[in-house]
């Protein structure tokens, strides 16, 4: 063997595997968890033991949200086949996994915050985006208001911006009537929520009656200024548009591409779940960057 091909060979040997930035970190992974279902294999119904490891599962399906890839295009690196990473985010996300691990990771970044663990008021807000030629005729719709053929993305978020509940919707679907089955889950899950912030379009004392007899929960309507132009800044509105444009940055979320309106609700719960992670992780990989950086000057 020559030279070169034996330089070569050790170089390739030596190099690091290469990690992607959508992966998760050692602290994420310690987070995520133990918030994930038991394997069935621990169970006392029992079950063969998983052969992929779960963080690699998990990396793999954060891949796609954020990079906005096709599943079978999942990179041969992640040494799992599509349709096994795609098994996994289809059952966690029916089984209600990732409603469990966004209520968890919600939790701890408000009592960090030094709030209550559960919020009292929300704001509300729809977003609508194209939807792809994998999106069915009987799933879409058309907003006349935005010109957008596709689905409706409705937002519930807590003070701090932070995901409480969701629901997709085709775009056609007015902004009343799909509030009216996501504040009746809303309600039943979270019955302390009081007080719910939104924009005029849900607006009008029928929708504001029904709120407020069947759920006690009070609509208040923050509007536009009458005489305002260009863009203007709402109390309490602008938390949930910024929370609008946090779900886009996973590019899997610029548009919608999924047949199934749940599983375009589990990418927008993933995008969520990548943000809490890191968030909660930021300040101890700063913590512990430090120690180290200190002993290499010495």
């Amino acid at each position: 063997m020559a030279p070169f091909q034996v330089a070569a060979r050790h170089l390739v040997m030596t190099l690091p595997r290469y990690r992607y930035p959508s992966d998760t970190s050692d602290l994420e992974w310690a987070l995520l968890e133990r918030l994930l279902p038991t394997p069935a294999c621990q169970t006392p119904k029992g079950g063969a033991p998983e052969k992929w490891p779960r963080r690699r599962v998990v990396d793999a399906i954060r891949y796609i949200t954020d990079n906005g890839a096709k599943w079978r295009a999942l990179p041969a690196d992640f040494g799992i086949p599509w349709r096994t990473v795609f098994g996994y985010f289809a059952r966690w996300a029916k089984a209600g996994v990732l409603r469990h691990i966004l209520d968890q990771l919600r939790r701890r970044l408000r009592l960090n915050r030094r709030r209550c663990p559960w919020p009292v008021r929300v704001i509300v807000d729809s977003q609508s985006v194209k939807g792809a030629e994998t999106v069915s005729k009987a799933t879409r719709g058309y907003d006349a208001n935005k010109h957008i053929n596709g689905r409706k993305r409705h937002l519930l978020v807590d003070q701090d911006g932070l995901l409480v509940d969701l629901l997709v919707t085709p775009a056609d679907v007015q902004d009343r009537d799909a509030a009216r089955i996501l504040l009746t889950r809303l309600h039943a899950e979270h019955p302390e929520i009081v007080l719910v912030w939104a924009d005029n379009g849900y607006g009008g004392d029928e929708f504001s009656t029904w709120a407020q007899d069947t759920l006690g929960i009070t609509i208040k309507v923050v509007s536009r200024p009458k005489d305002a132009k260009g863009f203007v800044l709402l109390p309490k509105r602008w938390v949930v548009e910024r929370s609008n444009s946090w779900t886009m940055r996973a590019r899997r979320n610029a548009r919608d591409y999924e047949r199934l309106m749940s599983h375009a609700e589990a990418h927008v719960q993933w995008a969520f779940i990548t943000l809490m992670t890191r968030r909660l992780t930021r300040r101890s990989r700063r913590t512990e960057a430090a120690p180290t950086a200190l002993a290499a000057v010495a």
